[in-house]
């Protein structure tokens, strides 16, 4: 097992091809999807031959629960394309029986502070829907602070997209002052 970090209650490891059922059952939650896809599902031909392979390749992390081994869902600690590397987003999705325990917040936590620490981060960033509180709410247990909102165009717009998205960040200056 390729182990990137461990929290108290958590193992953030990378992706395998073995994940792809795991995979496939989270991304085909209408609930966990709400603010992603309007929870429509997704083939799992999509899962194997496009999502896993960029999920193995892109700095995507399964979180699993110690010590039972469950998959909860996963983890992303990465530049985007064409943005600087020092400057990393932060992105989870979970199962909902992982909802409310505050497996959100530890594994960004972490991340966060894996990111200062060891990767040279200047700033750490993250993005939702302006309606999705809950993943609003992890952002702000785990330090970052609301920087902005913003319209973007969509072919086919969630319920809530008229409220726009949001961007959260925590920047080094401030996460060492914390």
């Amino acid at each position: 097992m390729d182990i990137y970090l461990e929290t108290e209650r958590l193992i953030l490891r990378r992706f395998t091809e073995s994940d792809a059922d795991d995979l496939f059952a989270l991304h085909n939650d209408p609930e966990v999807m709400e603010f992603l896809n309007g929870g429509k599902p997704t083939p799992r031909e999509e899962i194997v031959e496009e999502t896993l392979p960029w999920f193995i390749t892109h700095g995507f992390f399964v979180a699993v629960e110690k010590p039972s081994g469950t998959f909860l869902g996963w983890f992303h600690l990465r530049a985007r394309k064409d943005e600087p590397d020092d400057e990393p987003e932060l992105g989870y999705r979970l199962h909902k029986s992982a909802w409310g325990k505050g497996y959100g917040t530890e594994g960004s936590l972490a991340l966060v502070d894996k990111a200062f620490r060891e990767l040279g981060a200047r700033r750490v960033y993250a993005q939702t829907m302006a309606v999705n509180v809950r993943s609003r709410r992890v952002m702000e247990k785990s330090g970052l602070q609301h920087t902005r909102t913003f319209h973007l165009e969509w072919d086919e717009p969630l319920p809530g997209t008229e409220h726009g998205e949001v961007e959260y960040e925590l920047t080094r200056a401030d996460w060492e002052t914390r």
